[in-house]
């Protein structure tokens, strides 16, 4: 591989991105290059048409916060309270940085809603067999022994580097440049961050005097913090979870489930395809025969846009606190739940989809706060009275950004929820005695 040098890079969000000789080499690599075919945003394209965005550019994007940010911790004279080892490896802060989606897998965080043990592991462990490649390795050799494995620890966010926190942690980076860029892209206003505020208020400090150094904010950027947790709220509630999304992305999901389990695709075939790649293999491997109707019609859908209609529709106020908790832990389950609803509904098995998306840390803090008169104290999903009293209403917010939906592939009537949430208040034992007994689970 010829030596990279220092090079700029032209990028829609941020203007100018600079990439010193290591970060340029890694982006030169196979394996980094893979990223601009892996769109950022999944199947929001669907509904956003411009959501085209990649994870190179986002990649990209979190290289260049981290470098600001470290620059304005240096300007405080806050590097300066590192040990030596700590100072020394600093580059590798802004390195995992740009390496910290490399193992994506194609179709963004859709897959990751499949049972565990059907991929190979959440994308930010499946980094590893990247890190571990010839060309990364060869990428990151003048970082000196032992640093592909310290790279993977910040980004699994389980190194002890005292700023872990930039990499992975309540106020990473990443969330900040995919907040910012996916609003652009989608042509949206709601993910306004003020990311100079937030930057300039980074600082190190400890709970305590036997504390870990760690990252932190300053007083002063207690409203940027607001800024940050309203835009991740408004981008769920109406790009990320979109009904349109979601159709798409259950799709997909059963697509990939139904795929698995009749051998047309292997778990390690998850791992290392593109959006297109994966979608090009299924198709290649359906012409082969022998594959069940409902998987040709699923990936058809995909490609052609003709997604399941919504049947019920249930927004957060409609549903009690609590319902179906067995739901996001229990996607046997829901399977099982979903194919009797087709066929009393006269549909084969696939044809419908319960979705009550979940993501509990959506809203989760957990940062220390340096306050004006030195104090520092761990902002936590309790908040802090009279202070940020946002994180107080975090499992309120989750609740109303939530809607349960049922879709369904063919054109049908709109269903009556209420048997449906009779079914959901149930405890999931005895939603597998009616579904054994062989009774009907929903009578409209």
């Amino acid at each position: 591989m010829s030596r990279s040098t220092d090079r700029t890079v032209r990028d829609p969000l941020w203007q100018n991105v600079h990439l010193d000789a290591a970060a340029a080499s890694v982006v030169d690599t196979p394996e980094f290059q893979r990223l601009r075919r892996v769109k950022q945003l999944g199947f929001a394209h669907l509904v956003y048409p411009g959501a085209v965005h990649n994870r190179f550019l986002h990649a990209l994007g979190v290289y260049h916060l981290t470098g600001r940010a470290i620059e304005a911790l240096g300007r405080k004279g806050d590097l300066e309270r590192l040990d030596d080892l700590s100072r020394k490896t600093i580059p590798e802060i802004k390195l995992a940085a740009l390496l910290h989606d490399v193992g994506h897998y194609a179709f963004s965080h859709a897959m990751e809603e499949l049972e565990p043990d059907s991929i190979p592991g959440h994308h930010e462990e499946v980094a590893d067999q990247f890190l571990d490649s010839p060309g990364i390795r060869a990428a990151l050799g003048g970082q000196g022994a032992g640093a592909v494995q310290r790279i993977g620890d910040l980004i699994r966010g389980r190194s002890k580097h005292p700023l872990q926190g930039l990499v992975s942690g309540s106020l990473d980076l990443d969330k900040i440049d995919y907040l910012r860029r996916d609003s652009l892209f989608c042509g949206v206003p709601y993910g306004a961050v003020d990311v100079d505020r937030l930057l300039d208020s980074l600082t190190l400090a400890r709970e305590s005097e036997s504390g870990s150094l760690e990252v932190a904010v300053t007083e002063k950027g207690i409203s940027a913090l607001e800024s940050l947790m309203l835009a991740k709220y408004q981008m769920f509630r109406n790009v990320y979870w979109h009904h349109a999304v979601r159709s798409a992305t259950v799709a997909f999901r059963r697509l990939v489930e139904g795929s698995l389990e009749t051998g047309l695709l292997l778990r390690e075939d998850l791992a290392g395809p593109t959006d297109e790649e994966l979608l090009n293999l299924l198709a290649a491997r359906m012409e082969s025969g022998g594959t069940p109707p409902i998987l040709g019609t699923l990936l058809m859908a995909l490609v052609d846009r003709r997604l399941p209609k919504r049947t019920i529709e249930l927004l957060g106020d409609e549903l009690p606190e609590g319902i179906a908790d067995w739901l996001p832990h229990r996607r046997d389950l829901v399977r099982r739940v979903e194919d009797r609803l087709a066929a009393e509904r006269g549909l084969e098995p696939g044809a419908v989809f319960l979705d009550y998306p979940s993501n509990p840390r959506m809203l989760e803090l957990r940062l220390l706060l340096v306050r004006r008169r030195g104090e520092v104290i761990r902002l936590t999903s309790e908040g802090e009275a009279g202070l940020i009293d946002l994180p107080r209403l975090g499992r309120s917010l989750h609740h109303t950004t939530r809607v349960l939906r049922v879709f369904c592939l063919e054109a049908d009537a709109r269903w009556d929820p209420e048997p449906l949430l009779e079914l959901l208040a149930s405890p999931e034992d005895d939603v597998e005695r009616r579904l054994e007994s062989g009774e009907p689970i929903y009578s409209d």
